[in-house]
C-alpha cells in the first residue's frame, strides 16, 4: 500500500498530529457553554443529559460520527463533565482482546463514561463481547482452560459507552443498533471557526484581530483542529515578520507560506482534482486508482481530503467512482476539453 508524508501538507490534515496532543488539551472546552458550533447536537445532548440526571440513571449509549477534527473527543469529555461522572478512554485498535475490555468494564463505577475512539476498528471478538455489556450490563468471563474451563457471569455497574468514528459504514448493524443516541458532527462555518480562533488566541495569549481570525477561519476546511494548528503557525510568522499581531495581511502571508489557498485547498487537494480531470477525463475513477496516481494512501484520500472536496462541491462520490464537478474545472481554470499538466505545480 502506498503511503506518503509531506510535512508541508500536514498542516491542513484533520488527522491528529503529534503537535496537537498538548495543544488540544489546553484548548479543549470543558462545558457546553464553552463549546462553539454543532448547535443542534449540543441542544439534544443537553436534553438527554438533563433527563438522565433527573431519572438518576446512566445516559443512553452515544455514537458520535463525522470527519476527524470536529470535536468528537471533546464532546465525550464534556458529556462526562456535565454528568459529573468519571471518564475512561481507549480506542478500537488498543482493545485487542476480550480480556482487555473486561478489565476496563469491571473498573467502571456507577454511571461512568467509557469513551472508545475509532470504535469501528474493534475486532469482531471484542465487539461481540461488548454487546451484553451495553444491553444488560453483564459480561461472561472464562475461568481456567481445557476440560475444567467454566464461564462466570459478572454484573457491571450501569455505564455510558460513547463511541466515536469517522467511518459509520464500517460499524456492524448489531453495534449501531445498541446506541440509543447517534449524532453526526458537521463541518463548521466561518463565523464559528473565527469564534474558536479568538477563544484559542486568548488562551494561548496570541494577538489577533477579527479580520485575521476570519482569514484563518475561511481556509481551515471547516475544522477546528486545523484552525488551531494554522493559528499557531501564523503566530510564528507574525512574531518573525511583523510586530507579533496577526491581522488579515499577516494571516494571508502565513497561509501562503503554508501552501493553503483562499479556498482552503492545499497541494494534495489540487493533485487529486488534476489527476481526476487530466488522467481520467473527469472520472468516474476508483479511489485506489487515484491513490496510485498521486502516490498517496487511498484511505488517506478518502478520510482526510475527500470529505471536504465533496462538501465544497468539487467532486462527487458515485457507485462507479469519483467524478470531478463543474466547480473543480472552474477552480483549475479549465474546461472539459482542455489538457492539464499534472506536473505544473509545486512539489
Amino acid at each position: 500500500m502506498i503511503k506518503s508524508y509531506n510535512p508541508n501538507n500536514s498542516i491542513s490534515s484533520p488527522d491528529k498530529l503529534d503537535e496537537d496532543q498538548s495543544n488540544e488539551q489546553s484548548l479543549r472546552p470543558s462545558r457546553f457553554s464553552d463549546f462553539t458550533g454543532q448547535k443542534d447536537i449540543i441542544e439534544n445532548l443537553k436534553v438527554y443529559i438533563k433527563a438522565a440526571k433527573q431519572r438518576e440513571d446512566a445516559l443512553d449509549h452515544v455514537l458520535l460520527f463525522g470527519p476527524p477534527g470536529l470535536g468528537k473527543t471533546t464532546l465525550a469529555y464534556i458529556i462526562s463533565k456535565e454528568l459529573n461522572v468519571n471518564i475512561k478512554t481507549s480506542s478500537g485498535p488498543v482493545i485487542d482482546k476480550a480480556g482487555d475490555l473486561a478489565g476496563v468494564l469491571t473498573n467502571l463505577e456507577e454511571k461512568d463514561v467509557l469513551f472508545i475512539d475509532e470504535i469501528h476498528r474493534l475486532n469482531s471478538v471484542v465487539e461481540e463481547y461488548l454487546y451484553s455489556a451495553m444491553e444488560d450490563y453483564i459480561i461472561d468471563i472464562m475461568i481456567d482452560k481445557g476440560p475444567s474451563a467454566r464461564s462466570v457471569q459478572l454484573n457491571l455497574n450501569n455505564f455510558t459507552l460513547i463511541g466515536a468514528t469517522t467511518r459509520l459504514g464500517n460499524l456492524t448493524s448489531p453495534m449501531r443498533e445498541r446506541f440509543g443516541v447517534i449524532l453526526r458532527l458537521n463541518f463548521y462555518n466561518t463565523e464559528e471557526l473565527a469564534a474558536i480562533i479568538i477563544r484559542s488566541s486568548d488562551l494561548l495569549k496570541i494577538k489577533i484581530n477579527k479580520e485575521g481570525a476570519n482569514e484563518i477561519a475561511k481556509r481551515s476546511r471547516g475544522t477546528p483542529r486545523i484552525a488551531n494548528r494554522i493559528l499557531k503557525r501564523a503566530r510564528d510568522y507574525a512574531q518573525i515578520h511583523a510586530n507579533g499581531t496577526i491581522d488579515k495581511k499577516i494571516a494571508k502571508k502565513a497561509l501562503e507560506m503554508l501552501g493553503i489557498d483562499d479556498k482552503g485547498l492545499d497541494d494534495m487537494d489540487k493533485k487529486i482534482l488534476i489527476s481526476i480531470i487530466k488522467n481520467f477525463n473527469g472520472g468516474p475513477v476508483g479511489l485506489d486508482t487515484i491513490g496510485v496516481a498521486i502516490s498517496e494512501n487511498p484511505r488517506t484520500v478518502e478520510e482526510v481530503y475527500e470529505p471536504y472536496l465533496i462538501q465544497k462541491g468539487y467532486i462527487q462520490r458515485t457507485s462507479r467512482g469519483r467524478i470531478a464537478l463543474e466547480k473543480a474545472y472552474q477552480y483549475l481554470n479549465c474546461n472539459k476539453s482542455e489538457d492539464l499538466n499534472l506536473f505544473n505545480e509545486k512539489g
